[in-house]
């Protein structure tokens, strides 16, 4: 069950050091302290400067355990509220569909009709991560709202793991991304050095029709949100008949990734004001945006980012964490 063992547990554990436990089988891959995990030692890091968490800050506690090819963490985190109520679609007395938007977002700094989203990046062969962790990455300004991320040389790179828990979390994938040197371009390189690994199929695209005025799709028998995600392989056309005044649509429809983009599997839920995620990947997956655990003497540079339904205003671990393999 969850429990505040994770929190009680981890009090005065201040090191910047994940110590990985060997296992001798993996651990349940459910949102629960089983067996496997309590004798590892967390890991609690502040997470501040984010939009929307009280105080803009939260404690996020790390534990991790790996098999003879596997590591998985168990992280857990406070966050006041559930946020999934991504842009949906609601109908109108007057028969019409209005997407929920941030009346204040100008552009890419959704903050109100988003998700939760977390995201850790390891080093693959950056000195300044190695040396100041994810703030070798992030320029304020530019242009954005929130400023950008890219590494300081070309050719080095960074691992970006990306669960966002409407459209990678409710398929039970984490999004596998990465980093490197390019600029932000405003026409060229919008995104900057965040790109994604490849992919052969799945992922996620917004529900509008071809007039951009509705959604085109529906959740199963037509039935209003929630949830606010359409499973693709579960997904009918909409039909307007079955709706009323109020109700809603998701926004969103989802499906996994195949290919590089999904090496890693996650379960997520939020309860009593609190996100647990378990979350797996090999160690070595041999592919060239990854981080390869392939040194198990090694020591894996990484940062942790926590985000309150916020699109980039997330909450950030300061400094460099480290992962060891016990």
């Amino acid at each position: 069950a969850l429990t505040a063992g994770l929190f009680a547990g981890a009090v005065g554990a201040q090191t910047q050091t994940l110590v990985s436990k060997k296992a001798s089988a993996p651990p349940p891959l459910a949102p629960a302290l089983g067996e496997a995990w309590k004798d590892t030692k967390p890991l609690i890091v502040k997470a501040v400067g984010g939009k929307n968490l009280p105080g803009g800050s939260t404690e996020v506690t790390l534990r991790s355990v790996y098999t003879a090819d596997t590591v998985y963490f168990l992280m857990q985190y406070k966050d006041p509220t559930q946020s999934w109520q991504r842009g949906p679609w609601v109908k109108q007395a007057d028969g019409s569909w209005k997407q929920l938007k941030d009346p204040d977002d100008k552009g890419g700094d959704n903050n109100k009709y988003y998700e939760d989203k977390m995201a850790m990046i390891w080093n693959i062969n950056s000195p300044a991560f190695e040396a100041r962790g994810c703030m070798a990455a992030c320029h304020t300004g530019e242009g954005k709202p929130y400023g950008n991320k890219y590494l300081p040389n070309p050719g080095e790179k960074a691992d970006i793991w990306h669960w966002k828990s409407v459209r990678t979390g409710s398929v039970g994938q984490i999004d596998d991304q990465y980093l490197d040197a390019t600029r932000y371009d405003k026409d060229k390189a919008p995104e900057a050095g965040r790109k994604s690994d490849p992919k052969t199929g799945g992922g996620y695209a917004d529900n509008v029709n071809d007039t951009k005025n509705g959604p085109r799709f529906a959740l199963k028998g037509n039935r209003p949100a929630p949830p606010y995600w359409i499973v693709d392989a579960e997904k009918e056309p909409l039909d307007d008949s079955k709706y009323k005044t109020g109700d809603e649509v998701p926004g969103i429809i989802v499906a996994p990734f195949t290919g590089d983009r999904g090496d890693i599997s996650v379960k997520s839920v939020w309860k009593d004001g609190v996100w647990t995620l378990v979350f797996s990947r090999k160690l070595v997956t041999g592919g060239d945006f990854d981080v390869q655990f392939s040194d198990l003497k090694k020591q894996y540079a990484f940062g942790v980012a926590v985000f309150d339904n916020a699109q980039v205003r997330h909450a950030y671990s300061p400094g460099v964490l480290k992962l060891v393999f016990e």
